[in-house]
This record gives structure tokens, sequence and C-alpha cells, in this order.
């Protein structure tokens, strides 16, 4: 375990429930798996334009990844401000980080074993991932230093506070070194709340990726799904400087993705259509 970023006591074994669940058939499976490497592939193939690339075609291509696993895309709340900006959420699966996308591109703050997965490690690299050694706590002062840093310069940093997955079901408290950044720059934070519910509304932790789940084993559990939807409710900013200090400015975002708002404005981005309301899990 890192001595700064703890691990979540969420298993696949516990937390990841798969029973009842209506799956899909292995070859639909397999063709929504090559769906899913060939947007990342592309993306590999364009990042290096990246700069030159607008914002809302990266966002259309997030939800395509998702929508190519066989996930519905829904997006509630309101619109992430452009300019410096700390994004922050929950984590609950490796879905999470194209679904933080959909809602703003943004540099992403990554763990530096990422680097190393098949093509996500690859496209994390080219588009600009902060790669983090967790293990080194010598090595903090300068993260939050590079985060600052892109921060001034105008860009969005993505970042999961908990530093760890965790089922959905539980959340972990949010780290407050990566608020400093926020401070140091005077940018605002915010906020987005991930979920994941059935086609009948139910809450659920099958997209979860956590414990000693294999990633291929949680990207075939989620390809083999049938009727998910991902959530991302993006709630109100937190504007620079209405904290005392990296510490309240953390609770306060953690408890902007904790609480259980009801009847989110929003659209589905996949149909245009209202939300209907969701059962909201702990």
């Amino acid at each position: 375990m890192s001595v700064w970023l703890p691990g979540a006591p969420c298993t696949p074994r516990e937390c990841v429930e798969a029973t009842g669940v209506s799956v899909v058939t292995g070859v639909l499976g397999a063709l929504r798996l090559t769906a899913v490497i060939g947007l990342l592939l592309a993306g590999i193939a364009l990042a290096p334009f990246g700069a030159r690339i607008p914002a809302g075609a990266v966002r259309r291509w997030s939800r395509w990844i998702v929508r190519a696993a066989g996930v519905r895309v829904r997006i509630t709340g309101g619109a992430a401000p452009a300019g410096g900006l700390l994004l922050v959420a929950n984590h609950i699966s490796w879905l999470d980080v194209p679904l933080l996308a959909a809602v703003r591109p943004a540099r992403m703050l990554a763990k530096r074993e990422v680097r190393q997965w098949p093509v996500a490690g690859a496209l994390a690299a080219r588009g600009g991932a902060l790669f983090i050694d967790r293990d080194r706590l010598r090595a903090l002062p300068d993260t939050v230093a590079r985060i600052a840093g892109a921060l001034r310069s105008g860009a969005a940093v993505g970042v999961f506070p908990e530093g760890s997955t965790w089922c959905g079901r539980a959340q972990g408290r949010f780290r407050r070194a990566v608020f400093q950044a926020a401070l140091d720059a005077r940018v605002p934070v915010q906020p987005v709340r991930i979920r994941y519910f059935l086609a009948d509304g139910a809450a659920t932790a099958l997209p979860a990726f956590v414990g000693e789940d294999a990633l291929l084993t949680s990207v075939w559990r989620v390809v083999t799904a049938r009727g998910l939807t991902a959530e991302a409710d993006v709630r109100p900013v937190i504007p620079p400087h209405t904290r005392p200090d990296r510490g309240a400015l953390a609770r306060a975002a953690e408890r902007a993705t904790t609480d259980t708002r009801e009847g989110s404005a929003g659209t589905d981005a996949t149909s245009g259509a209202r939300p209907a309301p969701a059962v909201h899990g702990g």
C-alpha cells in the first residue's frame, strides 16, 4: 500500500455482484471489446494533434468509448467552466476516465503503473497524463507543483482524490494534497459524482475495478453486461479561495460527490431525453 494513497477494502468477491445481471453473447462482447480497443488506438494516433482537436470532439470520442463498451452515458447537472480547473470525482471503474473526459477533457493524474498498461498506457502518456510515484512521499511536493503549473496554464486536470477505486456502495475519503494545487493556482474545483445503474434504475457495482480484479476481467464483465448506464453528475463548482485551506476544500468536494441529490437536471448523452429518476445507492 502506498504511504500517501490508500487502498480500498472493496474486493470483487464481496462487492461486485454479477448475479441477476442480464448478459449478452460472447460474440457481441468480443465485438464491443474490439470497438473499444479501436477507439483507443485512434486516440493514440490522433494524440499528437491534441491541441488542434476541438474539446467537443474529444468529449464525443470519450462518450463513444463508453458507448462502445455497451454502456449508456448520462451527463447531469451544469457545464464545467472553461480555463484552469481541478476536476475531481469519486473513483469506481476504468470507465471513469472517459466518463470524466466527456464532462470536460483534462490531463489526468495517474499512477506510474498505468504507463505500462497495453493501449491505455500509451494513450494516457500521449494525452499529457501527469504520472505519479505513489510509493515515494518525497515526490508529493513536486507532483503538487506540476499540477499547479498545468492549472495555471489554463488546463483542466482530472483527479480521483480517493487514491484508489471503490465499489461505489462505499466511498473513500478525499486526500488533501491535490487540492493544494488548486489553492496555489487560484482555480476553481469542479466536483463530479460518478455512478452506474442497471436497466431497471438500480445502482450497481458491476463496473467496479477493485482489489485483485484483473483489468481484462473487469473489462469483459462490462462489455458482456446488458443495460448498464454510466452517470456523471456535475455538481456546483467550488470557486477559488472560498475555503480556508486544502482540508476544508477536500471535505467540500467530497461532500459534493456523496450527497444523494434527487432529480438532477440533465440529458441522456445517447438520446437527448431527460433521465428517469434513479435509485440511489450508498
